[in-house]
């Protein structure tokens, strides 16, 4: 069993805070397959290689641009997306060197120890 003075990996905390909102949540899983989930017409980067423009997102999850915004912005602090811009937008990708090591942490955190 872990032990009980040593607090939680930090990165797995803030990850685990990222992903309990269930929106933020939904916008990774539709991230790991854009083409799939967004309407990219009028796409001015892409999506393969950029990410996604926060104005596709909006459009998908029918939320507030400031509230996409505030959403992907969590997600970045958390690792989980890579935010570029392309004149005056930004798009978001899926991090998912991050990931697979967050999933790896979390995985040693919740592991018994031998």
């Amino acid at each position: 069993m872990a032990d009980v003075d040593s607090p939680p990996d930090p990165e797995v905390v803030r990850v685990l805070r990222a992903l309990s909102n269930p929106v933020r949540l939904q916008l990774l899983s539709w991230l790991r397959d854009p083409e799939r989930h967004f309407v990219l017409d009028g796409a001015i980067a892409d999506p393969a290689e950029v990410g996604v423009c926060v104005s596709h997102i909006q459009a998908k999850v029918g939320l507030a641009q400031s509230t996409v915004s505030a959403f992907m912005a969590e997600l970045e602090r958390a690792g989980l997306v890579r935010a570029t811009r392309v004149g005056k937008w930004t798009h978001y990708k899926r991090d998912e060197q991050r990931i697979a090591r967050f999933v790896g942490l979390l995985g040693r955190e919740l592991t018994p120890e031998d």
